[in-house]
């Protein structure tokens, strides 16, 4: 689960009003945004900004009722609803992206509402008007994957002819791919040359998204990063069989989307056909297929928000809940280029990102989004692991420490915590340069502690000392020793002071300095009177003296031992942190490693069978074609695998520790 949603270092949950603000609050020991009653959003409420989402226990976002992400401003251009950006800023935890395309009034928004668990939420209609405008965003807990959120996004129908911009519906779709992990198409009838036609954005995907260059082709660059593919079909009414034999809904989409043999000539019916399919083919790695008969009859689809599954079609409940069952269990985190997995704030990100390009009239670029979009995290990262760091300390610390092992038990427990803040909200940090600043910035405060602490506890054994030894700076002002035997008394009435000192507790770390520094001061008074009290010998003067440099050689004993004990826990610390700082970022480097991995093995899965197809096919240059781009591929592969274990990237940070 991610860190954000259960921090337990004790204490109670911190509620701060609204969502703007939390950030600046001061941290506690569960950073638990509130967001459950919020009107300030303006002098009159926008129903896109209804409120519609409440913490639960561990700052996970459960929202009633989706909200608009996506919509066109007063300017007619595309813009994101700040509304949403707030409620994902609060999801750190990994987010499964899903999104629904399609014409309008095919009942997406019904299969949204399924995949959230309810009958209700995204608006569903009986017209021929269409009711979603703009692409729709609900965040719900996973149902199957536990420290995952659930994204859903419902997209305004493609095709509404009240819309009458043809350049709208090709950033819709475009968006919704470049958003989510797995993109659903929802359609009607049957998988026809007709319903193929209406896909004709994937055809312009190429000139809508762009990636710079690489050792990949576009085609397969694109593959890389693309979503999985579901094409539901509703009101299905075939029989699944080819050749008179059964076949599943998965064999009935690649059956249509085969190409035509070369045999067949290269007529333009014959290459429009293809080419068709091969967009189809060339962009989605994984692809799915799930038919669905129709659910009610005429009256009863007018009121589908009304029908319970014992209302529906039995056939139309399996299958529909096939769909679910399918996208819960399988659906993957929403990922960037080599696996690097993506928060419900990043998200947001991302998609004001793309609505920026696609405002400012660029098309969006993958490669540019993760800049941005680690130019945006990694620094937010540093500040907010910093943020927790410095008020943990200050919540815990009550200076001075006995020892310098209690200010590190604290220091390793706030930053161990704080490397978690920034590995979770980090993304794409090159070279680990924003967590070597980390680890530094992280290193000063902890020298800046240290030397605190060594400031205050030299207070304070200064005002025990003053204290303890009270009686005889007393009897030293008034020159009470300063005769027959009153150096017996000066001794004695020391060793007293000293065995009261060391009896105060919560002195610190500079007990032992303290003292060493006064018993020195006062021998040096000690040799006057020793010299002056005539009821000693001579031969008793040296014995006495030899007696105090003894002392003085064990004094000094305890304080190299302090002195050692210091220095030898500041590098203790410097070594942990750095093992904790790579511990933690081997973890996340094999989740990415992984990722990259299963990445790389759908296309490269998908591009082998490409190639077989077409050489039955019998198209024997373009299966040759694709094998440079396979066998790079499968290089990467080997990479991949090979690539277990990250080098230790950065020394130790020194010059922090001075005592």
């Amino acid at each position: 689960m991610s860190f954000w949603a259960h921090v337990s270092v004790g204490g109670s949950v911190c509620d701060y009003g609204d969502v703007g603000e939390w950030r600046n609050a001061p941290y506690c020991s569960k950073h638990v945004p509130d967001t459950s009653d919020h009107t300030g959003w303006g002098e009159q409420e926008d129903p896109l900004h209804r409120h519609s989402e409440t913490p639960l226990k561990g700052g996970i976002v459960a929202m009633k009722e989706p909200v608009c992400l996506i919509d066109n401003g007063t300017d007619g251009r595309l813009r994101v609803q700040q509304r949403s950006l707030q409620i994902l800023e609060q999801i750190q935890q990994p987010v499964v992206v899903v999104a629904v395309v399609g014409l309008y009034r095919t009942g997406k928004s019904y299969l949204m509402n399924r995949l959230a668990g309810t009958q209700t939420g995204f608006a569903l209609g009986s017209t021929i008007e269409s009711k979603t405008k703009g692409i729709w965003m609900w965040c719900v807990p996973h149902p199957n994957k536990a420290g995952h959120t659930l994204v859903l996004l419902d997209t305004e129908g493609l095709g509404d002819v009240e819309k009458g911009d043809e350049k709208h519906d090709t950033w819709i779709f475009c968006l919704a791919l470049l958003l989510s992990s797995t993109l659903v198409y929802n359609s009607l009838g049957t998988i026809d040359n007709n319903a193929l036609e209406k896909l004709q954005f994937v055809a312009e995907l190429t000139e809508h998204i762009k990636v710079k260059s690489s050792e990949h082709d576009r085609k397969t660059e694109l593959m890389l990063v693309f979503p999985s593919f579901v094409w539901t079909v509703r009101d299905f009414t075939l029989e699944l069989e080819l050749k008179g034999k059964p076949i599943t809904a998965d064999e009935y989409l690649e059956n249509a989307l085969k190409l035509k043999p070369v045999e067949t000539g290269s007529s333009p019916e014959v290459l429009k056909h293809n080419k068709l399919r091969q967009n189809l083919r060339d962009f989605f790695a994984v692809r799915r297929c799930f038919v669905m008969e129709r659910p009610a009859s005429g009256k009863d689809m007018k009121r589908m928000e009304q029908l319970r599954d014992s209302d529906l079609e039995s056939s139309f409940v399996q299958q529909a809940k096939a769909f679910c069952s399918y996208i819960h269990h399988s659906a993957q985190v929403k990922a960037m280029r080599g696996g690097r997995g993506l928060n419900g704030r990043m998200l947001g990100s991302l998609a004001e990102t793309y609505v920026e390009a696609i405002r400012s009239g660029k098309v969006p670029c993958l490669e540019s989004a993760v800049e941005s979009l680690a130019a945006i995290q990694n620094g937010r990262a540093i500040t907010e692991a910093l943020k927790f760091y410095r008020a943990e300390m200050e919540r815990k610390v009550k200076f001075p420490t006995e020892t310098q092992e209690a200010l590190s038990m604290i220091h390793t427990a706030a930053e161990k915590l704080a490397i978690s803040i920034f590995i979770n909200e980090s993304f794409n940090d090159q070279d680990h340069k924003y967590q070597q600043q980390l680890v530094t910035d992280m290193a000063k405060e902890y020298g800046e502690l240290c030397k605190k602490n060594v400031k205050v506890s030299r207070e304070v054994c200064r005002s025990v000392i003053s204290q303890a030894f009270a009686s005889l700076e007393k009897a030293l002002n008034n020159g009470s020793y300063m005769r027959s035997g009153g150096y017996e008394d000066f001794r004695c009435e020391l060793d007293r002071g000293a065995q009261l000192y060391r009896s105060e507790k919560r002195k610190g770390v500079m007990s032992e300095e303290v003292l060493t520094k006064y018993l020195e001061e006062k021998n040096v008074v000690g040799k006057t009177i020793r010299a002056a009290d005539r009821s000693l010998t001579e031969a008793q003067k040296k014995m006495e003296e030899d007696k105090v440099r003894r002392k003085e050689a064990e004094q000094q004993q305890k304080l190299l031992v302090q002195r050692n004990r210091l220095q030898q826990q500041a590098m203790w610390d410097l070594d942990r942190s750095n093992e904790e700082n790579i511990r933690q970022l081997e973890v996340k480097m094999e989740g990415e490693r992984v990722r990259a991995q299963a990445e790389l093995e759908r296309v490269v899965t998908a591009k082998l069978k490409e190639q077989r197809e077409l050489l039955e096919c019998g198209y024997k240059r373009r299966a040759q074609d694709m094998e440079e781009d396979i066998r790079k591929l499968q290089t990467d592969q080997k990479k991949a695998q090979e690539k277990k274990k990250s080098p230790s990237f950065w020394g130790k940070v020194a010059g922090f520790f001075g005592f």
